[in-house]
């Protein structure tokens, strides 16, 4: 009878422990998971990590990615955290971001911190589906029309837009100037990028057409030559009226 009542209470603390313990919010071994105002905060800073853990807590609300070695975000990356509101991935080595980065987290998301990475231009359809307010500053950007419609669009923070700083334009006065002073300059990079278009095209099809009238002019002066050959060889030939006259005055 004891040893029945002290299997039955071992009984009791393992179900116990299987109601009790939430099944896929165990969290990453690199990272710490805590409680803030209720929800799941997990803290993944300074972890020299270089890529995003793939064991996150399917619960986690918060989420600080920040201080590590991370260099690109690929797509889906964080689409089964569905809770999620805050991600910080600011201080990384990140250079590529997919397309499809943030999807699945796109409606909850409130703020995204890319700030302090090595990101020169990124897929402006990765960030305008987002609700997030976006850190982008301290990043050696690429000037041109995809960061200025990210810039158009998506809700930036105000305290960071300042430092979002040409690395590298279409002309070397941009340089080093913050991009929203150079557009309130009067720059339009996607206008840049159509007359670039447009020039492409005219001498594409100006090579064409130089093409085409070469080849005209190769034909007729070919053909010239082959009749002024032709000409040439006629008048070569003995005279069919001059024979005959010879013919006659001999009878």
């Amino acid at each position: 009878l004891h040893m029945r009542r002290k299997w039955s209470s071992v009984a009791q603390a393992f179900f116990c422990l299987l109601l009790c313990v939430p099944w896929g919010s165990s969290c990453p071994p690199s990272c710490q998971c805590t409680e803030r105002a209720g929800a799941k905060a997990v803290l993944c800073s300074s972890r020299h990590l270089e890529e995003i853990p793939k064991d996150i807590p399917k619960d986690a609300v918060f989420l600080k990615l920040d201080a590590n070695s991370i260099t690109r975000i690929p797509s889906n990356a964080f689409r089964h955290l569905s809770h999620l509101e805050e991600l910080d991935l600011s201080r990384n080595a990140i250079e590529k971001i997919d397309r499809a980065a943030f999807k699945g987290v796109a409606a909850g998301l409130r703020t995204l911190d890319l700030s302090s990475n090595r990101i020169r231009s990124i897929p402006k359809e990765a960030l305008l589906a987002l609700n997030a307010k976006l850190r982008l500053s301290n990043n050696p950007w690429h000037c041109e029309c995809a960061l200025q419609e990210v810039l158009w669009e998506a809700r930036l923070d105000p305290d960071s837009v300042q430092d979002i700083t040409c690395h590298t334009a279409p002309r070397e006065e941009y340089v080093g100037k913050p991009l929203l002073q150079v557009l309130d300059a009067g720059v339009n990079f996607c206008s840049v990028r159509q007359r670039t278009t447009d020039v492409a095209m005219f001498i594409t099809m100006f090579g064409w057409f130089a093409m085409v009238i070469v080849y005209v002019i190769c034909y007729v002066r070919h053909n010239r030559e082959d009749t002024c050959k032709h000409v040439d060889y006629l008048k070569s030939l003995p005279s069919t009226q001059g024979h005959a006259e010879t013919t006659s005055t001999a009878l």
